[in-house]
């Protein structure tokens, strides 16, 4: 990567600001589920407290539109965050605003202060309100990109603040964990050990035409699962009884069948049922053969054997999209085969990379985070950098010199 890291910045005595990705998911009670996002962080948080720096750092949560949402507010991640650091966490009760800055002021040698939600402010999706960019440039002596879940999203704490910081004369950096996944990503892009193997599920082609279309240029092969399949088999002359698809991208679905041709690998069977519950009346049927009132909920048993294989022998696999409705079982099962395979080939040394979002959550509840190469923060980003797009966000920050 040609931008400098924290690894090249020296925090002793500075206050550096860090957009991290906060974003967890929380119960009810407002009680966090899934600490991974705020734990990803933390090698970035303690190399500038550790040194000797401030970190005060700052997230979105949930989509709260410009205006102060206590159900939103980020003070169960500070407290979480303390937990994690086993030391005290500030909150400010704004973001860039006097609370901010006195409590950034005060900040000892090697504390932490979290800002509230950054899109509490409507000058954050709107990225170009300028008290609100000068406010948080304000606040500190270099800018960290930690929080590779919105790298893709040129907001304004995301785009606008290391900008402004940088056009001050303050470095602006990547931290770790956007370092770590650029790299993954990108090697396995541009120099994939092969057999190169993209896994792709979900529930429209219409979110991922450019991913599969730049994935057929470099893969071996593209495997495609979940409700997108029913697209596919539409566009195939099948029938999908209640399935989702896509009627109006069938003929996109043709055109990608006739760019692809062998390396697009269809469910050959799917697992289908005539209500979205685990009791219902189920079935396996041939691929394209979904009776009338059933919906297909997975691959079935036979597409989920071929897959595995294909995936055992790759040398690097991308993975972006559950098999099926992995949150319902049965319907797990085609998802949990293809995790499985996935953990066996990384046994065999292959490179494997979790793009984020559900395939993410999917691989945490089924046990296997921790037999892959890489999980992913970012679903929507590891997507666009499968697309071979490049961030804004990232080509913002300093050069390395």
């Amino acid at each position: 990567m040609a931008k400098q890291s924290i690894a090249d910045l020296n925090p002793a005595g500075k206050t550096v600001l860090v957009r991290v990705d906060f974003n967890v998911p929380q119960d009810d009670a407002g009680s966090i589920t899934d600490d991974r996002r705020i734990r990803m962080a933390l090698p970035t948080i303690k190399s500038i407290i550790d040194r000797g720096g401030k970190a005060v750092l700052m997230s979105h949560l949930g989509r709260p539109k410009g205006a102060a949402d206590p159900a939103l507010s980020l003070a169960p991640v500070a407290t979480r965050l303390g937990e994690l650091l086993g030391a005290p966490v500030a909150l400010a009760t704004d973001t860039g605003g006097a609370d901010a800055v006195a409590k950034a002021a005060t900040l000892p040698a090697g504390g932490v202060l979290v800002l509230e939600n950054v899109r509490f402010n409507p000058g954050e999706k709107k990225g170009d309100d300028p008290a609100y960019v000068a406010g948080l440039a304000g606040l500190a002596d270099a800018y960290v990109n930690d929080a590779f879940g919105t790298c893709h999203r040129t907001e304004a704490s995301m785009y606008a603040v290391p900008k402004a910081m940088t056009e001050a004369g303050k470095p602006a950096v990547v931290g770790f964990l956007v370092e770590k996944e650029i790299q993954y990503l990108s090697d396995a892009i541009g120099q994939p050990k092969r057999p190169f193997v993209a896994i792709l599920g979900g529930k429209k082609v219409s979110d991922k035409i450019a991913v599969i279309t730049n994935l057929l240029k470099i893969c071996d092969h593209v495997l495609i699962g979940g409700a997108m399949a029913y697209t596919f088999s539409l566009a195939k002359g099948g029938k999908t009884g209640t399935s989702l698809v896509e009627p109006d991208k069938v003929e996109l679905a043709k055109e990608l069948l006739t760019q692809g041709g062998d390396k697009l690998v269809l469910p050959m069977d799917t697992h289908c049922a005539d209500a979205f519950s685990s009791d219902a009346t189920k079935q396996v049927v041939a691929a394209g053969e979904i009776p009338d009132g059933f919906e297909g909920l997975d691959i079935g048993p036979r597409t989920a054997t071929a897959y595995a294989e294909i995936i055992r022998g790759a040398g690097t696999v991308v993975w972006n999209g559950p098999m099926g409705v992995f949150e319902l079982p049965p319907f797990d099962a085609g998802t949990k085969a293809v995790a499985d395979a996935v953990a066996a080939a990384t046994a065999n040394g292959a490179i494997t990379i979790i793009g984020g979002g559900d395939s993410a959550a999917a691989v945490e509840q089924l046990g296997y985070a921790d037999k892959v190469s890489h999980v992913s923060t970012g679903g929507g980003a590891s997507l666009e950098m499968l697309e071979g797009k490049a961030f804004e966000t990232v080509a913002v920050l300093t050069e390395k010199a």
